[in-house]
C-alpha cells in the first residue's frame, strides 16, 4: 500500500506563510530545510498546488513533481486534476511506495478529506505571523496520534503524526 504523508512547516500560531506568494524557505530553520530535502527525496514523489510550485520556481531536484492546476501549465513538471485516491493509484501502478504532499492548505486540505493520508510531518518553528495562510482552508475533523518529537537546536519542533482513520 502506498503510503501519503503531508510534509509542512507552520508558525507557533498554525500559518505556513504570510501570504499566498511567501515561500517556506525565506522564514524556517536551516534544520526544517534539511528535513524536508531527506525526507521528499526518500518518497520520490511531491505533490504540491500550483500556488506552492511557484513559490519554488523550479521542480525540486531527484523528485518526481506533480502540480495541480486548472488552468496553469509548467515544464520538467507532471500536472494533474486527479481526485487524491486516483492520483494515489495512478503512482502506486507505477511503482512508487511514497508519497510527499507539500502544499499549500488547499491541497492538504483535499488530500486529508479524502482520507488517503497516513502520516503528518509537521514543523513547528519558533515564529508568530499574526496573520497569513492558515494550515487547512476548511474545517476538518480529524484524530492523530504523536509518533515522535524532536527539539532542534535552533528551537523548532519536529513532529511526526500517525491519521486515525
Amino acid at each position: 500500500m502506498l503510503h501519503c504523508f503531508i510534509i509542512a512547516v507552520e508558525t507557533l500560531d498554525g500559518f505556513i506563510a504570510e501570504d499566498k506568494t511567501q515561500i517556506s524557505t525565506s522564514w524556517n530553520s536551516k534544520e526544517d530545510k534539511k528535513s524536508f530535502v531527506e525526507i521528499t527525496k526518500r518518497a520520490g514523489v511531491v505533490v504540491m498546488g500550483s500556488s506552492t510550485y511557484e513559490t519554488f520556481m523550479r521542480p525540486l531536484k531527484d523528485r518526481l513533481n506533480i502540480i495541480y492546476s486548472r488552468s496553469k501549465k509548467f515544464e520538467g513538471v507532471e500536472m494533474t486534476n486527479d481526485l487524491p485516491e486516483i492520483l494515489l493509484q495512478k503512482l502506486e501502478a507505477r511503482g512508487f511506495k511514497e508519497v510527499a504532499i507539500c502544499g499549500g492548505a488547499s491541497i492538504y486540505t483535499k488530500f486529508l478529506k479524502a482520507g488517503v493520508v497516513d502520516t503528518l510531518y509537521l514543523t513547528i518553528e519558533p515564529v508568530i505571523f499574526g496573520q497569513g495562510v492558515k494550515f487547512f482552508n476548511e474545517n476538518l475533523n480529524l484524530k492523530l496520534s504523536l509518533v515522535s518529537e524532536e527539539k532542534t537546536p535552533s528551537g523548532a519542533l519536529f513532529l511526526e503524526y500517525k491519521v486515525l482513520k
